[in-house]
């Protein structure tokens, strides 16, 4: 486990106009980090979390996920997509992803449920139609070959296209 504790952000000079896509802090700000491994949550993290819940829950504190979500990053087959840094993690572990892998996988997240055709997914991945439509197939193997069998992710539509699939568990992290 580890704590991060950060002060509150100033503003540079001449810069107090810009528009801010994140909260500002208004205060100092800690960060817990708990790494749930691969073994069952013992009853005294099990509490910290529930402790931490009723926290956010309170207006006391912020979480940037619920109980629930933490508890669910445990299970190996959960696969977390941290934006930020570009990284893909399943059971805790790096996945070494290329870009298109990556902005890929990260588009048919953000959308689930949705059908996309071969061409739809190479105009909005890969900024251009023009490319041979089987390219979307190769990397959509190479994704769930580097993903692993047990983690069914995309979902093939017989004539039409992929999409995420039903039961993937993805979190999305901002």
């Amino acid at each position: 486990m580890s704590v991060v504790a950060i002060s509150p952000r100033k503003h540079p000079p001449g810069r107090t106009n810009r528009a801010r896509l994140v909260r500002p802090r208004t205060g100092p700000t800690l960060t817990i980090t708990v790494d749930l491994g691969t073994d069952s949550v013992s009853p005294r993290l099990a509490r910290l979390l529930e402790l931490l819940g009723e926290l956010a829950e309170s207006g006391e504190g912020r979480l940037s996920h619920g109980v629930a979500d933490l508890a669910a990053t445990e299970d190996s087959g959960a696969v977390r997509i941290l934006a930020g840094p570009r990284t893909v993690l399943k059971g805790g572990q790096a996945v070494p992803l290329t870009r298109i892998e990556y902005d890929l996988l990260l588009f048919l997240a953000e959308r689930p449920r949705r059908v996309f055709t071969r061409l739809q997914l190479l105009n909005s991945v890969w900024g251009y139609d023009h490319a041979v439509a089987r390219t979307v197939d190769v990397h959509v193997r190479r994704l769930r070959a580097k993903l692993g069998p047990d983690t069914p992710l995309l979902t093939t539509v017989h004539g039409v296209g992929y999409r995420l699939a039903d039961d993937a568990r993805v979190i999305v992290e901002r």
